[in-house]
């Protein structure tokens, strides 16, 4: 395949982004419901219908739950289906996401990250994904605008593959991206037609056609029920080389590389790690550029790919790390640590007997700042050199 011809460059948002990734897919069917700070999207495909620039159904619904039926029932009918959402409204969609992950349906969602309900609160967070991580969809997180399109993009090519076949939830940190504009490159359309084209010249999936039986949604029984679930297991466990392989081709194509399922920057000398996501990362490289002048070796693991967890990616870059820091933008509730952290301690057999800090940070639209990143640095790298350290830091509560 040739490189890609350079796309026009625009100054958009975040959402804009998101609706522009979606329709330069190509979707046959679209059903959204507004909600802050996702609306921009669904207005903007709305727009794109009106206009004749997407050429897609698109279905108006009085709720998300009914946008995520919509959509999981076009995609087993065979259509490319999109929808977008945020917090409430993927709480709201509960049921019918892991209907659709059962179902082994390839929809793909974006979802700006929310708050969620308890304390009523319209500020960016990551518990939204959090409270999603068990439903058997596919999770990534994005840092910026340019990647938010482009991982749409990878996420079709991901989710449709034929030894896949599940729904892919993009993620990005919602105020921050959703309304930051910020110069992104737009591809052109014929060029991700053709980056997507390889999905045309694979085995058809399974379809719903009328008169012809189907199995989706039945009642799943005793080992046809565990043989569903173990083989859902299994697809998940081939999304983590299927996302390294995609991102490859993305980048030799389009000539932009995210890393796959985790991102490494500084790590190759490094004592200490830090390993953050999201939108948080580009003021963590730039704090690690600033302590790396004052001789602390220390880097940055960026985590993609949520869900599955990268597990064999992370021993072999921590192993033999001397001390690592986790800053979660959640809370894992019933557990001290920070989700992301717990996730971690989970392989900490196979990654050593390393000091492993949890930060929570970032919580109802709090910054995670450079003072903060600062001071995370600061106490692992004193753990690393055997110091006394705090396991868990609520960044806020302790400023």
């Amino acid at each position: 395949m040739v490189s890609a011809q350079k796309g026009q460059v625009r100054v958009i948002t975040g959402n804009a982004v998101g609706a522009y990734g979606a329709m330069l897919c190509r979707p046959d069917v679209v059903a959204a419901y507004p909600i802050t700070p996702q609306s921009e999207i669904a207005e903007l495909l709305s727009q794109f219908k009106a206009d004749g620039v997407l050429d897609a159904e698109y279905v108006e619904v009085e709720g998300e739950n009914s946008a995520m039926n919509v959509v999981l029932a076009a995609s087993v009918a065979g259509a490319r289906v999109f929808t977008a959402t945020s917090s409430y409204g993927l709480v709201f969609m509960y049921d019918a996401l892991q209907e659709a992950s059962g179902f082994r349906a390839p929809v793909v969602m974006v979802n700006a990250n929310r708050e969620t309900p308890g304390i009523h609160c319209v500020s960016s967070g990551q518990q939204d994904l959090i409270s999603a991580r068990d439903t058997g969809w596919v999770q990534i997180i994005v840092e910026n605008d340019q990647e938010i399109l482009d991982q749409i993009i990878m996420a079709y090519r991901l989710a449709e593959d034929y030894n896949i076949l599940l729904p892919i939830m993009v993620n990005y940190d919602g105020f921050y991206l959703s309304y930051l504009a910020e110069a992104v490159e737009i591809p052109n359309i014929e060029d991700v037609d053709a980056f997507l084209a390889p999905l045309k010249q694979q085995p058809e999936r399974q379809k719903l056609v009328p008169g012809v039986s189907i199995g989706c949604g039945t009642h799943g029984m005793e080992m046809g029920y565990v043989e569903a679930r173990y083989k859902h297991c299994q697809a998940l466990e081939r999304v983590k080389n299927k996302v390294d392989e995609i991102d490859k081709d993305f980048g030799d194509y389009f000539g932009r590389y995210y890393g796959g399922q985790i991102e490494e920057y500084r790590t190759d000398d490094a004592d200490i790690v830090i390993l953050a996501s999201g939108s948080a990362t580009g003021t963590v490289r730039t704090v690690i550029d600033t302590k790396r002048e004052q001789g602390i070796k220390v880097g940055l693991i960026k985590l993609r790919l949520f869900r599955p967890f990268p597990a064999e990616r992370l021993v072999e870059v921590l192993k033999g790390r001397k001390a690592i820091g986790v800053i979660d933008r959640s809370l894992c509730f019933g557990w001290k640590y920070g989700p992301m952290c717990m996730e971690l301690r989970a392989l900490s057999p196979e990654i050593g007997p390393t000091p492993l800090l949890s930060y929570i940070d970032g919580l109802a639209n709090l910054d995670i700042n450079v003072p903060h990143i600062e001071r995370v640095i600061d106490e692992v790298s004193a753990a690393a050199q055997g110091k006394p350290y705090q396991e868990v830091t609520w960044i806020p509560m302790e400023e």
